[in-house]
């Protein structure tokens, strides 16, 4: 048996088609989701479904709790996001003989954690190291930063312990974008921001960066006390500005590609071919 945890915020669309793609290529399972803002309109789909409160990383975790009592410790477990499915068969042989593979998005900034939006291991396992997807524990992005996120308490348990982990990797031959639209070790597809405005840390850095250089490219010196603030002043404001132009155009453009390539989910079921080799000339 498998049991799928899954959130869902306030967008219905997500979950048709990822219960098709549970369908499709899940072995016997069990769904236990929190449907946040969503009126339950497949009945018989969900071993559970409630409108849970609490942030993401919470959900997760007590939903992992709920499926316990229905299952055995060899039993799979399976974390994953509202706007990702499988695109393989998802069994024992995804762990690649450790006790937990999921997503690392290597591409973002080179973070190191196992991602929620796919994560399989066994009840068991999750259970014996006290499993958590709670931010936290930090590492050094690529930037020099010492960050954390969804999945950073998690890496810590397992780098605590010792316990090898196999990294799911993109595996895109064709990137529409630089994070979304991802296929990750051929056996998932995450969409990325499908529940919230797709704006990613990485669609903004130049105009983050550029805010940042601005003061340092005052002509007036600084110890001119009230010129040489002022001059600063305009422009920073100035490369905010043009930030806050940069990210809204961005914004529009990926919501408009979002909206597209989830025309494709929809019409095609192998749609995601389309990321995996090179477009026909």
């Amino acid at each position: 048996m498998l049991h799928v945890c899954t959130v869902h915020w306030h967008d219905e669309r997500w979950v048709a088609p990822q219960l098709r793609y549970f369908r499709r290529f899940l072995p016997e399972y069990r769904v236990y989701a929190s449907l946040n803002g969503i009126e339950n309109r497949w009945p018989g789909e969900f071993a559970y479904a409630e409108d849970m409160p609490g942030p993401h990383h919470v959900k997760l975790n007590e939903l992992a709790q709920i499926a316990r009592r229905d299952a055995s410790d060899d039993d799979l477990l399976l974390f994953i996001d509202s706007d990702a499915f499988p695109i393989a068969p998802i069994d024992t042989s995804v762990l690649g003989g450790t006790p937990l593979a999921a997503v690392r998005r290597d591409e973002n900034m080179g973070e190191q954690q196992p991602h929620p939006c796919f994560c399989l291991t066994t009840v068991g396992f999750w259970f014996d190291i006290d499993g958590d997807w709670a931010t936290g524990y930090k590492w050094r992005a690529s930037n020099g930063q010492m960050v954390s996120d969804g999945g950073g308490n998690l890496l810590g348990i397992l780098e605590r312990l010792g316990i090898e982990w196999k990294p799911l990797l993109r595996s895109n031959v064709v990137d529409l974008d630089p994070l979304w639209f991802a296929v990750y070790g051929d056996v998932v597809y995450h969409h990325g921001a499908g529940s919230r405005p797709p704006v990613s840390f990485l669609g903004g850095l130049d105009a983050r960066k550029a805010i940042a250089e601005a003061p340092e490219k005052a002509i007036i010196p600084s110890w001119v006390p009230l010129a040489g603030r002022a001059e600063r002043s305009l422009r920073y404001r100035a490369a905010k500005r043009a930030y806050d132009r940069t990210v809204a155009e961005y914004a529009r453009q990926s919501q408009q590609l979002s909206d597209e390539v989830f025309g494709w989910i929809e019409s095609d079921p192998d749609f995601c071919q389309r990321f995996l080799r090179d477009p026909v000339p």
